[in-house]
């Protein structure tokens, strides 16, 4: 019985985990708990074996560095605060060379900016975490970038958009390796929703078509939507008047709206309190703005500022 368990034990597969300082939990540690429960042998491999600062402060040591790492069938790239590791040379080159002795690479979060930079991603569609996706396209050459899906696999290279995505990523792996039913047990069995069809991407979402509103002294009291409709709401107290918050969300939404591919247009208003605004985004799809402002009920002086974000019908 005893050579049986080590013979299943060594044909199991191999997942090599890299970190680095800043390196986000989740990207590591969720697709760490799919492999796992998958049966997947995991180890970690760091430049030196000093202990690792996580972006929340969590500190990790890893199994190995750059110098003495064995090869794994999968190499796992997560992401976080990736300056560092993208401008680290020994790191990109560990990389480099550890993708040519894997049969799989998947990156999570901004770990594809890794990638790229270690010119995994050329040529290749890709995706990354909703606050990164825009400059992935030119982090490499010929990147195309997808704003839709959870990951994207290009056969030996799979990238996973933000956080959790590495989840889906690691689930669709451990399928693609091992069989759909083993994929669907894992999940099942660590009590994750695994939707393989899945169509809550962040990047994808209706917010993506508008500005980085600033100047405003703000509180956020909402944020909801989903692909074809937000709505966000904010208490504001500056500026300190109706007048004054829809005009500099005026002046935002003409000079800044992303993503759009004509010029924004803004409606003539039927009340002081309102703005409307519409446009075509970068798929040739119409969109309608607005904004309404009222005195808040609660705190005098600010105001409730509601923005929404439809499709055209």
């Amino acid at each position: 019985m005893t050579l049986i368990e080590k013979e299943q034990a060594d044909k199991s597969p191999t997942v090599s985990i890299l970190l680095f300082d800043h390196v986000e939990i989740i990207d590591f540690a969720g697709p760490w708990e799919v492999f796992g429960a998958a049966g997947y042998k995991i180890f970690t491999v760091a430049e030196k074996t000093d202990p690792i600062n996580t972006v929340y402060g969590q500190r990790v040591v890893a199994d190995y560095t750059f110098d003495n790492s064995p090869t794994a069938e999968v190499l796992l790239v997560p992401g976080g605060g990736v300056a560092d590791a993208t401008n680290n040379a020994k790191l990109i080159k560990w990389v480099q060379d550890s993708t040519k002795n894997s049969q799989y690479v998947m990156s999570v979060c901004t770990g594809a900016f890794i990638l790229a930079k270690a010119g995994l991603l050329d040529g290749l569609t890709a995706t990354t975490v909703r606050g990164g996706i825009d400059r992935l396209a030119t982090a490499g050459k010929d990147i195309k970038v997808v704003y839709d899906k959870r990951y994207v696999d290009n056969g030996k290279i799979l990238t996973t958009a933000g956080l959790s995505s590495g989840i889906d990523g690691a689930c669709y792996l451990v399928a693609k390796m091992l069989g759909k039913a083993q994929a669907q047990k894992v999940a099942l069995g660590i009590e994750y929703n695994w939707d393989p069809d899945g169509k809550f991407v962040r990047a994808a979402l209706a917010d993506r078509y508008l500005p980085n509103f600033q100047g405003f002294d703000a509180r956020e009291i909402s944020l909801e939507g989903d692909a074809a409709r937000w709505e966000l709401k904010a208490l504001v107290s500056r500026p300190a008047s109706i007048a004054g918050i829809i005009e500099l969300t005026q002046k935002q939404v003409i000079a800044n709206t992303p993503h759009s591919t004509s010029p924004v247009v803004v409606l003539p208003r039927n009340k002081a309190n309102e703005l409307q605004w519409k446009f075509t985004d970068d798929q040739g799809r119409k969109w309608l703005g607005s904004q309404t402002v009222e005195p808040s009920a609660q705190e005098g002086g600010k105001f409730i500022a509601t923005v929404r974000l439809n499709l055209a019908p």
